[in-house]
C-alpha cells in the first residue's frame, strides 16, 4: 500500500479533525486532573496569541538567572494540558523555584491552589494572530478564508471557552491576590516594569543584573535569534505523527508581534462582529466600552 501523502488542511472541517487528533479531550482531561498545585507555583495562563511564550520565557529567565539549555520552553515551563501528551509528570520538581506552567484555561477551568498570571490582548490582533500561526503549520496558506475561520475561533477553540469567557473569568478575579492580570500592549510598552512585576509576584529577589539580563532575554530580537526554543517543538513533532502534517513546518510563535497588526489586514465584516460581540458580552458585565477602556484600566492598577 502506497504511503499517504503528507498534506495540511485545505478546508476549515480538515483543520477540525487535525485539532481533535491534537487535542484528545480524555488526554487533555488527564493532564489537567493529574496537575497537583503548590501555593509558590506561577501559572501562566493567557488566551492564545495573547503574550504566553513571551511570559514563559521572561518568568524562567527569572527563575534561572538566564538559562537557555532547552530545546522547548514548554518542556521546562510545560503545558498543562499537553502533559499527557508529551508524557511530563507535572508534579516533578523542575529546573528552578518557583515552579513555572503554562496553561490557556479561563479561570473556571483552571486547577486551583497556585499562582496566576493571565496577559489580555486587542482580540482584533489576537485572532489574526492564531490565524497567521496556523497557516503554515496545520492549514495550507491561501486555502481557509480568515473570515471561514474565525468562525471556528468563536466556537472556542481546544479549551472550549473561547477568547470572550476566558477574559470575563479571569477579569472577576481581578482582586484575587494570587492572580496578576497584564495587557499585551503595556507590555510592550514598559517591558521593564513588567519583568519587576513578575518577579516580585513570583517571589524572586531580582537585582539589577538580573533585571537587565531578563529585558535582554525576553526582548523579541534575543527570542527572534533562539526561535528554535518557542516553536513548539514537541507539539509539532506529535502533529506530523498524528495528522500526516509535512515535516519541519513553520510553527514559530515569536513573530512580529505588535499592537494594532490587525489593522493591515482584518476584514471589516469580521471587526465589526468583534466590536458587536464585545459590546454584547463585556461591555455589559465591565462597563468597558471596548478593549481600550479594558487595557486603560489594568494599566492604571499596574501603576503603582
Amino acid at each position: 500500500m502506497a504511503d499517504i501523502i503528507a498534506k495540511r488542511a485545505k478546508t476549515l472541517a480538515e483543520f477540525g479533525e487535525m485539532m481533535g487528533k491534537v487535542f484528545i479531550p480524555e488526554e487533555v482531561g488527564a493532564g489537567i486532573a493529574s496537575y497537583q498545585p503548590r501555593p509558590s507555583d506561577i501559572v501562566i495562563s493567557p488566551y492564545g496569541k495573547c503574550g504566553t511564550t513571551w511570559l514563559q520565557q521572561t518568568f524562567h529567565t527569572l527563575r534561572t538567572g538566564g538559562d537557555m539549555d532547552f530545546d522547548d520552553i514548554s518542556r521546562v515551563v510545560p503545558w498543562i494540558e499537553q502533559a499527557a501528551m508529551h508524557d511530563i509528570d507535572l508534579n516533578a520538581d523542575q529546573r528552578a523555584e518557583p515552579r513555572g506552567f503554562k496553561s490557556h484555561l479561563s479561570y473556571r477551568d483552571i486547577p486551583k491552589g497556585g499562582k496566576y498570571v493571565v496577559s489580555f490582548r486587542e482580540p482584533k490582533d489576537a485572532f489574526v494572530s492564531m490565524f497567521r500561526f496556523m497557516e503554515g503549520w496545520f492549514i495550507e496558506p491561501g486555502t481557509v478564508a480568515m473570515e471561514d475561520f474565525f468562525q471556528g475561533w468563536m466556537a472556542g477553540g481546544p479549551e472550549g471557552d473561547g477568547y470572550w469567557g476566558h477574559l470575563l473569568g479571569w477579569w472577576e478575579q481581578r482582586d484575587n491576590p494570587d492572580v496578576l492580570l497584564l495587557t499585551y500592549g503595556h507590555m510592550i510598552a514598559d517591558p521593564e516594569r513588567h519583568v519587576r512585576k513578575l518577579a516580585e509576584f513570583s517571589e524572586i529577589a531580582a537585582d539589577p543584573d538580573l533585571i537587565a539580563l531578563t529585558l535582554e532575554r525576553s526582548s523579541l530580537g534575543y527570542m527572534l535569534e533562539y526561535k528554535d526554543r518557542f516553536d513548539d517543538a514537541m507539539a509539532r513533532a506529535q502533529s506530523e505523527i498524528r495528522c500526516n502534517l509535512p515535516p519541519g513546518s513553520d510553527s514559530a510563535k515569536v513573530r512580529k508581534g505588535g499592537v494594532g497588526g490587525h489593522k493591515a489586514e482584518l476584514p471589516a465584516a469580521i471587526a465589526d462582529q468583534i466590536d458587536a460581540i464585545w459590546t454584547e458580552r463585556v461591555t455589559a458585565v465591565t462597563g468597558h466600552a471596548d478593549y481600550a477602556a479594558l487595557e486603560s484600566d489594568i494599566r492604571a492598577r499596574n501603576s503603582g
